[in-house]
């Protein structure tokens, strides 16, 4: 398994970590947890000016307003910002975007969903998955009708599809059939997702229909079509003959006698009918107990949808890059000696394989830039260093007093 940036522990489970490094000292540990608290106000102060700036270039393409007031956005939203905006907030969150190898893999492989779906990716201008976080589980499966087996299945932690439509002339032109699940033409749609088995990402498409695989369909038509001849060679066809050689000797139709070659033709043609009908009804049961399986499968593992969506990714954009920022000073802070970027690096996820057995990639490299963006950390031939607790709170007021610098107004 890859490993990522993304570090799998809340916020305050690492703030109590880090808490009991100072044990014994109960101002150090105050003060540090102070520096904790102003540094995660200060982000999300960042992050809301961020959000800020993606609602707005986002809500000329938000399929959620209506169509009048997205018209007022039209010359306000830039789409190459929102892009951009959005790629920053996914890469502060350490989501990473899936391969177009390994969502091929995912089109014709299903763990446990099972189904087969069928998906027209011309729907789409472009589309991107990103995920974050993966783990493996043991699922219970129905292998060959009453048989269950264990398999070891994949998860993404978060996945988030990013969908983009063509204008409306686009499907005009090609005559593609949009659909009802297409919202609206040159609209963006975002959607995130919880625990989604790697090989069943296709089920997060808005457009996917089930179908049947070859063996459902054998399963369904084979009896059907073999139960049909048995029907039309004993009853149908002897029926039929004997009716039209009835009917050619001028027999009437007699309701009250059954056993007439003409009532008993008309009766083996409606039980043909009520056959083929039932054969059809199958077929539609099938194909509605499977989208039912696919709707289940996602119904609670959703999110958050399109602007709604910003609140989840901004929120996890926060608390990575809090957690990044606060660890990286957290070990510089308590070390004896200055630390080179690769040594804290090395240090901090020697810290995670220990003690949480957990094997990550530390984005020491974004964490050391907040540390000295923030003044709170600095570089002296190559080794590192941060200022004192005492002092990172003072200059961590500094910053918020010089958030909102307004002049004082003159009489």
């Amino acid at each position: 398994m890859k490993r990522e940036h993304y570090i799998p522990f809340d916020k305050e489970f690492l703030l109590e970590e880090q808490l009991a490094e100072y044990a014994g000292d109960e101002k150090q540990a105050e003060d540090f947890k102070k520096l904790f608290d102003i540094i995660e106000h200060y982000f999300h102060y960042e992050a809301f000016n961020l959000i800020r700036n993606i609602k707005k270039n986002y809500a000329f393409f938000d399929p959620d307003l209506p169509p009048k007031e997205r018209e007022t956005f039209k010359e306000k939203s830039d789409f190459s910002v929102f892009k951009e905006s959005l790629h920053k907030v996914l890469e502060l969150s350490n989501y990473s975007r899936v391969s177009q190898e390994t969502l091929d893999k995912a089109f014709q492989d299903s763990d446990l969903i099972g189904l087969k779906l069928d998906i027209d990716l011309d729907v789409y201008k472009d589309y991107e998955i990103y995920v974050r976080g993966q783990h493996t589980a043991k699922e219970k499966i129905t292998k060959y009708f009453f048989w269950k087996k264990k398999i070891e299945v994949e998860y993404y932690d978060r996945v988030m599809i990013y969908l983009k439509y063509h204008d409306a002339d686009y499907y005009k032109k090609n005559k593609l059939k949009k659909g009802e699940k297409l919202i609206e033409p040159r609209t963006v749609v975002l959607k995130i997702f919880k625990r989604v088995p790697k090989n069943d990402l296709e089920t997060i498409f808005p457009n996917a229909i089930p179908k049947m695989s070859l063996t459902d369909k054998l399963l369904l038509w084979v009896p059907g079509i073999v139960g049909g001849i048995s029907l039309l060679s004993a009853k149908v066809i002897p029926a039929l003959i004997n009716m039209q050689a009835a009917y050619q000797s001028g027999e009437t139709i007699d309701l009250l006698n059954s056993k007439t070659s003409l009532n008993q033709g008309l009766i083996a043609l409606g039980i043909l009918g009520a056959y083929l009908f039932r054969q059809y009804n199958n077929f539609v049961n099938k194909k509605i107990k499977y989208s039912k399986m696919l709707s289940d499968s996602l119904y609670f593992k959703n999110l958050g949808n399109n602007s709604g969506a910003f609140y989840s990714l901004l929120n996890s954009s926060e608390e990575e890059v809090l957690k990044e920022t606060i660890l990286a000073y957290s070990f510089l802070n308590k070390s004896k000696t200055s630390l080179t970027e690769e040594e804290l690096d090395q240090q901090i996820e020697s810290w995670f394989k220990t003690k949480h057995s957990t094997d990550l990639d530390f984005d020491v490299t974004e964490a050391l830039q907040k540390l000295k963006n923030s003044g709170l950390g600095f570089e002296t031939n190559g080794k590192w260093n941060v200022i004192p607790l005492d002092k990172a709170l003072i200059r961590m007021d500094e910053i918020w007093d010089g958030v909102f610098d307004y002049s004082e107004l003159t009489a």
